[in-house]
């Protein structure tokens, strides 16, 4: 595979990033079949691998770890996460220096390795200033246990808000977005792609498949069989008009992509690959089959004509289901915080 600059680093990616959300229980519990999953994204020319501490309560980073024990760890670069609870104790989450320090060396034993590519924080952390977690991340960089750090699903204002911090208190910066993106949830289109691009930073959108939906597996008639809609109902409840309208929206892609010669996942994620604010896409396969049906995606180039139908069947920088968007503000969230009483 060609491989990609991930943002202003100098770290060499290639533009299938292998995501490991559904190796363990989450996904596929069986260690061996994970392992034989990652070796052949590996032996595919996939370098890049990201995972999180709370994937299966750390097995997942703990499968990650097996299958880095038997090849060269430093041709793999490799990215993790911080912030969802790990248990019971209340500091036992979030972006607090106190437990960013402590779930890195966590990360790192589970992982089995001496440092890691890139230490994401998971999601905005409205509890903790800013510059505590910049400054915890910078820390972790100078002392060796990272090599840079990325913010997940931030909103643009904040990402922005952190780039100011770190210049203004000599922190290191967040290098690297992991936004959610696809044909299907398009709202970072409007704000965060264009911030990235304007500081410099990778951008590695997870799902861009839209949760299985671009799969190939949804459409008319067809059963939802996605591991992931016991997680995440929302996203997936036929009930629903905005899941219904992502139904007819598939049907309507199944159409550009056969005229295209293209299946709906070389389709889903050739689209996101498009984008020039794009560093890498994150796949997110559960057997190996899943995986082997993404690996073409790479060499496939949409021109203009098939761009534009996609552009009118969803148009830029929207979202067909708001809960797609991965993070809701805690103003939006929380009535008490719109209301005096």
């Amino acid at each position: 595979m060609e491989m990609r600059t991930l943002g202003r680093t100098g770290i060499k990616v290639s533009p299938l990033c292998l995501g490991a959300m559904m190796f363990g229980a989450w996904g596929n519990p069986d260690h061996d079949d994970s392992v034989r999953i990652i070796h052949r994204a590996l032996d595919s020319g996939i370098n890049f691998i990201d995972t999180a501490d709370v994937y299966s309560a750390g097995e997942s980073e703990v499968i990650v770890g097996e299958a880095l024990a038997t090849v060269d760890r430093s041709r793999v670069v490799v990215a993790t996460k911080v912030f969802s609870p790990m248990g019971d104790d209340p500091n036992a989450q979030g972006s607090s220096r106190r437990w960013i320090v402590a779930e890195c060396e966590n990360s790192l034993r589970r992982l089995g390795t001496e440092y890691i590519d890139l230490y994401q924080v998971h999601r905005p952390d409205e509890a903790t200033d800013l510059d505590e977690t910049l400054g915890a991340l910078s820390d972790l960089v100078h002392a060796g246990k990272i090599r840079a750090f990325g913010s997940s699903t931030y909103p643009s204002e904040r990402i922005v808000e952190a780039q100011w911090v770190a210049e203004r208190r000599g922190r290191e910066r967040f290098r690297t977005e992991q936004p959610p993106y696809s044909i299907l949830v398009r709202g970072i289109e409007a704000d965060v792609l264009p911030v990235a691009q304007a500081y410099g930073m990778g951008v590695i959108p997870w799902s861009p498949l839209a949760g299985g939906w671009l799969s190939g597996r949804f459409g008319a008639g067809k059963e939802n069989t996605s591991a992931r809609a016991a997680l995440v109902p929302g996203r997936y409840d036929l009930s629903l008009p905005a899941n219904q309208r992502k139904l007819e929206i598939v049907t309507e892609l199944a159409t550009v992509a056969d005229k295209a010669g293209l299946t709906m996942v070389e389709l889903a994620l050739a689209f996101v690959l498009e984008h020039p604010a794009i560093s890498a896409a994150i796949i997110g396969p559960r057997t190996m089959e899943q995986l082997e049906t993404q690996l073409s995606a790479p060499d496939v180039h949409l021109d203009a004509s098939v761009l534009d139908q996609i552009d009118e069947i969803v148009p830029p920088g929207s979202n067909i289901n708001r809960e797609d968007s991965g993070w809701t503000p805690p103003s939006l969230a929380d009535a008490r915080l719109r209301r005096r009483h």
